[in-house]
């Protein structure tokens, strides 16, 4: 895995999250999508920034026993600014683990992004399928997004 071939499926994830999201500044703070052939898909936002956004997207499947059973369930962050989309691994990217003298942990790494951001990437692309979006008429607006960092 090279370091390279990563950034460029960050860089096509990007792409497809802004065909699924037009307003990458996330003017809302939850939206859902509804698709005849799909499960109801919702957005949540995490995290706004200056260049960077960070939701929530997810299948929410009804569940009785204790609320909604939710799958794929990944945490998406957007840099604006490079036009890069990566899927984290909980609510933040992992440091980076590897020490010059241990390329095994570097390797490993960048072997969970890869797959965590093509299962990112290849659900994109069926969301896009099926006709999901997240577009103006797809969810409310917030009259004033406060923008930190």
């Amino acid at each position: 895995m090279r370091i390279g071939a990563l950034l460029e499926l960050y860089e096509r994830n990007f792409r497809l999250v802004e065909c699924l999201v037009p307003e990458l500044e996330l003017p809302f703070d939850a939206a859902v999508s509804y698709s005849a052939s799909d499960p109801v898909l919702t957005l949540k936002v995490l995290e706004r920034g200056g260049y960077t956004s960070t939701f929530r997207l997810t299948y929410e499947f009804p569940r009785t026993d204790a609320g909604p059973h939710r799958i794929p369930d990944l945490k998406v962050r957007v840099y604006r600014d490079a036009r890069l989309a990566e899927a984290l691994n909980g609510s933040l990217r992992e440091a980076w683990p590897a020490k010059a003298e241990d390329e095994a942990q570097a390797w490993q790494y960048l072997d969970g992004q890869w797959e965590r951001n093509l299962l990112l990437h290849k659900w994109l692309q069926y969301l896009l399928e099926q006709g999901h979006g997240f577009g103006l008429a797809a969810r409310p607006r917030r009259e004033n997004v406060p923008v930190s960092g």
